[in-house]
């Protein structure tokens, strides 16, 4: 069963860059609701822990240097069909292949450099969510 919520991060180089505005406007624009946020820093151990998937990969050590060296914006959105819709919004990994007006297309410049974390499942968005909000961290709902 799907869920309406997906988890995404602002990677460093779209936070060093000045993207945070312009990619939470295309967020909101698309129709999702933001029900957490949050500027924080991965330590080594937390990105070796978030991408544990990928340690067998070449990449990983490199991977883990990119997740560290500066802030990220991780958030909670919600929306009917949110990590499907996500996806589509976030484009392709690799920037160039991404199609027109994604955040990747506009945004990334490298496959490795990809402005965006974007879950690719319902469960991997909850443990991904669980990972950087406790739950007095995510709201829903009406706010006043």
């Amino acid at each position: 069963m799907a869920t309406n919520r997906t988890f995404t991060m602002l990677k460093p180089d779209a936070v060093e860059k000045g993207y945070i505005g312009p990619i939470l406007e295309k967020i909101n624009a698309a129709g999702f609701k933001i029900v957490a946020m949050k500027m924080t820093r991965l330590t080594t151990a937390g990105a070796e822990e978030f991408y544990k998937i990928h340690k067998d990969q070449p990449f990983f050590g490199d991977l883990v240097k990119y997740m560290t060296c500066g802030p990220i914006v991780a958030a909670i959105l919600e929306k009917e069909n949110a990590v499907e819709d996500f996806r589509v919004l976030i484009g392709a990994t690799n920037p160039a292949d991404a199609a027109e007006g994604t955040i990747r297309k506009l945004y990334a410049e490298s496959i490795g450099n990809n402005a965006i974390h974007g879950s690719d499942s319902d469960e991997n968005a909850a443990i991904e969510s669980a990972f950087h909000f406790s739950g007095r961290e995510v709201f829903s709902g009406k706010f006043f």
